[in-house]
């Protein structure tokens, strides 16, 4: 609203006025806005939490060797998080902008989803919402966003098509007109685009639908992927919002060099007009989570719960996909990955060791962070394990920390590879 503001001022020659137009300049303002909103929202709202007596049952002792420490401890901070990302986006984003709608519906839906969870779990039965109902609301998201981006005037880019050399330099020239496409990037591959149209020619005369279809059921994929990676990750104290902090960076530097003409055509990448303004949703991201972890971080003195990992999970796989990114997501959230596919590995050899009458793990427990805090004797002695490492059991707070570390680092990669083909 501000910046609509400040542009009508602007016309009428008020001093400053213009300042309002540079991304960095509200970028900053929004990440510093939404840090303290978190910090001083997130006090009296566990104070509220705490006064009505709103919090997640106690741990079983078997499950969470630290239990004890977290009997109490209100959940849904989630709604910290979206509220601090909503407001700063409210007051220094273009609100007209297709790709700042489709983010705050992103992070307003699955907030709600997370929370009906949140509430079953506290009100009706620990096992919160169905899964299947979690899985429709996420699969209704991502339909949503495909479709959108497939059918709105607005979504649009300028391909990288040739390039020109002056004097030593390589300069990639864009398209002048913009189009929709169905073009993403493929990291570490020289001549980097795939279009999922080319993939679909064998559709005829139909391959540029089909490709769209196909770009629709990618987005799907992702957004339940990512989704689903983010609420498995969010086990342990300051895990989840530090993991997605690092992964918010990551994506803001790939948005905002996507959304800048200049470092698009420097970098050889596709130029999306308007996307600037993701890294304005981006910036209030990170500054909800960092200013989250002030009473997230061990020991918490609030859960996230389904109404933030969920939000969070959406969030980046929606940014993702907007910048045409998405190929990027295995290596920029690894750690997501791991969580989902150690559950998945588990589940699946536990039921097939069950047909034997056996009692089999891959792992020593999942999701994947788990199994660093099984103390020695902790499983049952019939219980055999496939990868039974670590031997001993790690505290809490250095497997978060180790977990940040590895982001880091997979954070680092994912933006190397604007350079490395």
């Amino acid at each position: 609203m501000l910046y609509y503001l400040f542009r009508f001022l602007g016309e009428y020659g008020i001093p400053g006025s213009h300042i309002w137009t540079y991304i960095s300049f509200r970028a900053l303002l929004t990440l510093i806005l939404s840090l303290v909103i978190s910090v001083w929202f997130g006090e009296y709202f566990i104070k509220w939490m705490k006064r009505h007596n709103v919090s997640e049952a106690q741990r079983d002792k078997s499950i969470d060797p630290y239990g004890v420490e977290k009997k109490g401890v209100p959940t849904m901070g989630g709604i910290i998080i979206i509220v601090s990302i909503i407001v700063p986006c409210l007051l220094f984003g273009r609100l007209r902008n297709i790709y700042m709608i489709l983010m705050l519906i992103t992070t307003v839906w699955l907030g709600v989803l997370g929370f009906a969870d949140d509430y079953i779990k506290m009100k009706v039965s620990k096992d919160g919402l169905r899964p299947v109902y979690k899985l429709a609301g996420q699969t209704l998201l991502g339909l949503f966003v495909g479709l959108t981006l497939w059918l709105s005037p607005d979504a649009v880019i300028r391909e990288n098509v040739s390039t020109q050399r002056l004097g030593n330099t390589e300069v990639v020239v864009h398209k002048s007109e913009k189009v929709k496409s169905t073009i993403t990037t493929i990291p570490f591959v020289k001549d980097n685009n795939l279009d999922y149209a080319e993939i679909m020619s064998f559709c005829g005369k139909y391959k540029t639908a089909a490709g769209w279809f196909l770009f629709v059921v990618m987005t799907t994929l992702v957004v339940v992927a990512v989704s689903n990676g983010s609420n498995l990750n969010d086990g342990m104290d300051g895990m989840a919002a530090g993991n997605s902090a690092i992964i918010g960076v990551a994506l803001g530097v790939l948005a905002y060099v996507s959304s800048h003409i200049a470092f698009a055509s420097y970098l050889n990448i596709m130029y999306i007009p308007g996307s600037e303004e993701l890294v304005i949703f981006i910036c209030a991201f990170v500054g909800a989570l960092v200013g989250f972890l002030w009473y997230n971080a061990y020991p918490a003195q609030i859960f996230m719960g389904d109404t933030g990992s969920l939000s969070i999970g959406g969030i980046i796989a929606v940014t993702a996909i907007i910048i045409h990114k998405e190929l990027l997501i295995p290596l920029m959230c690894f750690v997501f990955l791991m969580e989902s596919l150690s559950v998945i590995l588990q589940v699946n050899y536990a039921k097939w060791g069950n047909r034997k009458g056996l009692k089999l793990r891959v792992f020593k427990r999942a999701p994947i962070h788990d199994t660093f805090r099984v103390r020695p004797g902790q499983l049952a002695p019939d219980v055999k394990v496939l990868c039974n490492w670590p031997k001993g059991c790690w505290l809490e707070s250095k497997v978060t920390v180790r977990f940040w570390i590895i982001t880091v680092i997979l954070a680092a990669m994912t933006i190397i590879t604007l350079k490395i083909r």
